[in-house]
């Protein structure tokens, strides 16, 4: 049997990476000086501080960063929505789609974190 367990990403500041997914709820299990582990219900994301040049333009433009997604989900996005305005998240707000429910913030590398609601692309037609 094989499962997800979760992703890495490569960020220029570790610290302040930490900090926005620590914000996002998700606990620190473990940490160098160029890598953490962090863990969010039975998943994780790591965090590869690669420095600016490399997680900048340089390495992967803004436009590609933006089109890679961390996908948590979420009983009430609602809830959850006003809980991360009022820790300061700058996330948008909650809409409504044909295959899900779901909102977005980008964290500080440009990478999408996106929440939705219920089972993931519940609505999709095959």
């Amino acid at each position: 049997m094989v499962w997800f367990e979760g992703m890495s990403l490569p960020v220029a500041d570790l610290d302040r990476s930490i900090a926005f997914y620590e914000s996002l709820g998700f606990v620190t299990e473990g940490r160098s000086d160029r890598f953490a582990l962090l863990r969010q219900g039975g998943g994780t994301i790591g965090l590869l501080r690669v420095g600016t040049a490399a997680a900048g333009e340089e390495g992967m433009p803004r436009r590609l960063r933006a089109l890679v997604q961390v996908e948590l989900t979420t009983d009430d996005l609602d809830q959850l929505y006003q809980d991360l305005l009022a820790r300061g998240v700058p996330v948008s707000p909650p809409r409504d789609l044909p295959w899900e429910r779901q909102m977005q913030v980008r964290d500080p590398d440009g990478f999408t974190v996106e929440f939705a609601e219920g089972r993931r692309g519940a609505g999709i037609r095959e």
